[in-house]
């Protein structure tokens, strides 16, 4: 539950807000697992409010964390613009952003598709930074390493989560390759620029102008383009969000790939093409080790110290919306189906191999 007084306080701390009143703030409908948002009224700027860090950072961590994946993106022109932070307080644990509020409507697949191929491409064309530079995102300068760290950590109650199945070994057998190609793909080079991590097309809206913004950008960093390029196209991302579900046919998303590569500058896409398939698959492990992690972290109970905890990692389903966490544990019981594995897998393992 937002606590809209507090927030108005500190909101009226800030430069140019002084004159807010209560009725000016307007709750969003609860959409995601780690955000609240509110729209201030009769402005173009919204406040986004942690629950909190995906990534276990601090409260304060994780807003300088978000505060730099917002500039960074800024310059693509395709994320909204950053204003202020208002830091964590007994009374606002999380602290909050504010950033640009983006009048949009959510996608429609496949239509859109090629839109988000803009987004991205634009993205992972900024100048990167040198070393000493990029922080604090992460920099996976391994970015097949840096994503099986994700997936281990997020299996570790695979055996608790799914007890002896079909599943199970499945998964099982998806890790032991992830494994082994890590070790093959060490030290071996490829594109890495900045990228966003969690582009499922539930976070972009599409504006008047029809470009295709992506409005949540907590979990960006310096790696591998070909795991946007996955999590954007994958069942497990197409039919994650409500407003935006569909699954792609095959030749959807093969022309998603295409397009994406015919925007890129100079030799970039010869350079990524060998790594599309083998980061896909390494990317819907990642999304279906999440369902695991979730299954197992969903049930704890809520953590009542964010404002001093070292960790906010936090997916217990204690005051969410209870329509959304049905929606969520239906999504979650889908992607971890033997069968909706299977069919997902067919992908890259099998007679017919997408063609990227």
């Amino acid at each position: 539950m937002i606590d809209l007084p507090v927030l108005l306080a500190a909101l009226q701390r800030l430069p140019g807000f002084a004159a807010v009143a209560l009725p000016d703030l307007l709750p969003l409908p609860e959409k995601g697992l780690a955000h609240d948002h509110v729209r201030i009224a009769g402005t173009t700027w919204l406040l986004r409010i942690p629950r909190q860090s995906q990534f276990s950072f601090s409260a304060l961590d994780n807003l300088s964390y978000q505060q730099a994946c917002f500039e960074r993106a800024a310059f693509s022109g395709h994320t909204p613009q950053f204003r202020a932070v208002l830091p964590p307080g007994p009374c606002l644990p999380m602290g909050a952003l504010l950033v640009e509020a983006i009048d949009g409507v959510p996608l429609d697949l496949p239509e859109d598709m090629a839109g988000i191929a803009a987004c991205l491409a634009a993205i992972h064309s900024l100048p990167v930074p040198s070393d000493s530079n990029r922080r604090p995102l992460e920099n996976h300068g391994d970015a097949v390493a840096g994503t099986l760290a994700f997936i281990e950590r997020q299996s570790i109650a695979l055996t608790q989560a799914l007890p002896a199945c079909d599943a199970r070994r499945q998964i099982e057998s998806e890790l032991e390759w992830a494994r082994g190609f890590a070790a093959e793909s060490a030290g071996q080079s490829q594109p890495l620029t900045l990228v966003l991590s969690d582009t499922h097309p539930g976070n972009y809206l599409r504006r008047k102008d029809g470009r295709v913004i992506c409005v949540d950008l907590e979990k960006a960093l310096y790696g591998a383009p070909g795991i946007d390029l996955a999590h954007a196209s994958l069942y497990t991302s197409t039919s994650w969000d409500i407003a935006s579900a569909a699954t792609l046919t095959r030749p959807e998303i093969e022309s998603f790939y295409r397009h994406y590569l015919s925007l890129l500058p100079g030799g970039m896409a010869d350079s990524l093409r060998v790594w599309l398939l083998p980061l896909r698959r390494l990317t819907w492990l990642r999304s279906v080790t999440w369902c695991v992690h979730y299954r197992m972290e969903s049930i704890k109970a809520r953590q009542r110290d964010k404002a001093v905890a070292a960790s906010t990692e936090d997916w217990s389903t204690e005051d969410v919306d209870a329509a959304l966490i049905a929606h969520v544990e239906h999504r979650v019981a889908d992607y971890l189906d033997p069968q909706t594995i299977a069919r997902i897998r067919c992908e890259w393992v099998g007679e017919r191999p997408l063609s990227l």
